[in-house]
């Protein structure tokens, strides 16, 4: 009996797999004739892909309905399709989408007005489920129906009580039919009650504006139109801002935002915000107008504080960002600074003043000064750990621009030992490491770079890698250690500013020693010398040298990544940077460099496009 049972489950199984096989083969079947009859289509050879999309229709309707619809338009076969139409809304009484399929026949063969009853009627069986309006909306959309969908949107709209649901889709239409105007007043419909869709207005305003010029100025006159009719309304003037952002134009935006600062009395907080936008763009000027705007108010508001520190960093990047600036600038900068710190001596405590410390060390040359501001800074009841750890460290670099090398490594050695576990301590390590180096105790400062190499820090590990392996290349056989001590000796020279006996040292150093292992490592030096004193094409001519004679070497990725940066910040040769960040991506895939070449790359194809 158990043998019988088995038998039939065995037998019922076989029949399953039988059955499964059948429909697989049909589905597959029905698969080839899908492909076969799109490519007759395709062909323009409708009479034969109807024949197939028939055959399937009889066995699945659903799946081929549209298809085979339209075949039967395209071949004009109108009887046909009617029929096909109306056996459909037989069986699907209620469908609006069938009004649509039937109102497309009727265009198609010429009976306009029966063709706009039918869209009509389509149109009247809305009833404010979402899944109808959109689909009857993209219905109408496929055949070029615009005006019909925008219909469909705003019926559905007015079903909701005027909910601004569907008025993204609504501006989108206005905005391809041309009618910007609308489109904006649609889109910013509902930003006063909900203010939190600011971006996604911003967002859907970009899709439609695109590059266009003329759109972007009939949208900037419909929101100046809605500012007129609203004038207490802020969220307006925010948008107009964020459009004159978006075309460059900055001295703009700052008169909105300034309307919008007195409409909303925010006490310059929306112009700090607006200056810390303009900062990250390199919008100095603006940024420190806006700042000045916010100090203008009175320094009994909360923000007169921070934009007038703030104001000082925007300052000091303009600075730094600026190749050919003047002593003037300089003075100025320093001056701001003393009388910032004047009025709110407070902020010793902060980066403001290691700020200060670094204007008067490399760029005032008052190195005695920027230690002063340094042991003021350390000796603050409330400054942070971490803060004064940083700030001796730079007090440790000041102390070598002075030659007072002991004191220096005596610092860096106390942050090393309070910082013995965190990053800090290992820049300390280092900083220490490349003192030793200096002056030419190459044993202690391998010995420090052997476990730096290994450092959590990618850029110390790096950096402590390079050292190391300079170190280890150029220490000869017969212990003279001559070429290595003065090339040692230029880079201290360097550091301290004494850049003229240091281009002396290298000239002499490279005639006294043809041919030396260090060839590559003294152009790189001359090269950071001329891009320092802003002789850039010479800059490019060291770093020429080292890619295509020392390619292979550890710095040819330093030079193509240098030449690169060279092209983009100073010459302002977008291509020629391009270019070299491309070479480094292709020639050194291994580098460090890479990453932050793939972004500067993204972000010059981005300034390329028009």
């Amino acid at each position: 009996m158990g043998k019988l049972i088995s038998l039939a489950g065995m037998y019922k199984h076989f029949i399953c797999i039988a059955w499964l096989l059948i429909a697989c083969s049909a589905a597959h079947a029905q698969d080839s004739a899908l492909v076969e009859a799109r490519k007759y289509m395709n062909n323009t050879e409708y009479d034969k892909a109807i024949d197939i999309f028939e055959n399937i229709y009889n066995t699945s309707s659903t799946e081929v309905y549209n298809e085979y619809l339209s075949a039967l338009i395209s071949a004009k076969r109108y009887k046909q399709a009617e029929k096909l139409i109306d056996n459909r809304e037989s069986v699907q009484p209620s469908n609006p989408l069938l009004h649509i399929d039937m109102g497309h026949l009727y265009e198609a063969a010429g009976k306009t007005k029966k063709a706009e009853e039918q869209y009509n009627n389509a149109i009247a069986m809305l009833n404010g489920d979402d899944m109808v309006t959109q689909q009857m909306a993209a219905s109408f959309t496929s055949i070029g129906k615009d005006q019909y969908a925008l219909e469909v949107f705003q019926r559905a709209k007015a079903l909701l009580g005027g909910s601004p649901i569907y008025n993204v889709p609504i501006a989108k239409l206005y905005a391809k039919s041309g009618a910007i105007d609308k489109a904006v007043d649609v889109l910013i419909d509902s930003g006063p009650m909900q203010y939190s869709s600011t971006e996604n207005t911003k967002g859907v305003m970009l899709e439609i504006l695109g590059n266009d010029p003329q759109k972007l100025q009939l949208t900037q006159k419909a929101l100046i139109k809605k500012i007129n009719q609203h004038p207490d309304n802020t969220y307006y003037v925010e948008i107009l801002t964020w459009l004159y952002i978006q075309k460059n134009d900055w001295d703009g935006a700052l008169i909105q935002m300034e309307a919008l600062e007195e409409r909303g009395n925010t006490k310059g907080q929306r112009l700090i915000e607006f200056a810390r936008a303009a900062l990250r763009e390199k919008q100095y000027d603006i940024a420190i107008k806006s700042y000045e705007e916010v100090k203008a108010k009175g320094n009994e508001l909360p923000f007169y504080i921070i934009a007038a520190s703030e104001e000082l960093n925007a300052s000091l990047m303009k600075l730094q960002d600026n190749p050919s600036f003047k002593p003037e600038d300089v003075k100025k900068l320093t001056d701001d600074y003393d009388t910032f710190f004047v009025h709110f001596p407070q902020y010793y405590a902060q980066q403001t003043a290691s700020d200060f410390a670094m204007v008067e060390a490399q760029y005032a040359n008052d190195v005695e000064k920027s230690i002063h501001i340094l042991h003021n800074v350390i000796k603050q009841p409330g400054v942070t750990r971490d803060f004064s750890g940083r700030c001796a460290l730079q007090l440790g670099d000041y102390y070598i621009l002075i030659g007072k090398i002991w004191d220096a490594s005596l610092l860096y050695s106390q942050v090393d030992k309070e910082f013995k576990q965190d990053a800090l301590g290992e820049e300390a390590r280092f900083r220490n490491a490349k003192l030793s180096f200096y002056v030419g105790d190459f044993d202690w400062a391998q010995g420090q770079l052997s476990v730096l190499k290994a450092s959590t820090s990618e850029l110390i590990a790096n950096d402590a890698l390079y050292l190391s392996v300079l170190i280890t290349e150029n220490t000869p056989s017969d212990s003279n250690f001559v070429p290595l001590k003065r090339f040692a000796y230029a880079d201290l020279l360097m550091f301290q500013n004494k850049d003229k006996e240091a281009e002396v040292l290298l000239d002499s150093l490279t005639k006294a020693y043809p041919k030396h292992p260090l060839d590559d490592d003294i152009l790189m030096l001359q090269a950071n010398l001329a891009e320092k004193h802003r002789e850039y094409n010479k800059a490019l001519d060291y770093l020429k040298t080292i890619y295509e004679k020392y390619g292979k070497d550890v710095l040819g990725d330093d030079a193509v990544f240098k030449t690169a940066e060279i092209y983009e910040k100073y010459l302002h040769d977008n291509s020629q940077a391009k270019h070299f960040y491309e070479q480094l991506i292709i020639d050194y895939p291994g580098s460090t460099f890479v990453q932050t070449a793939r972004k500067r790359l993204e972000d010059l194809n981005k300034a390329i496009l028009p």
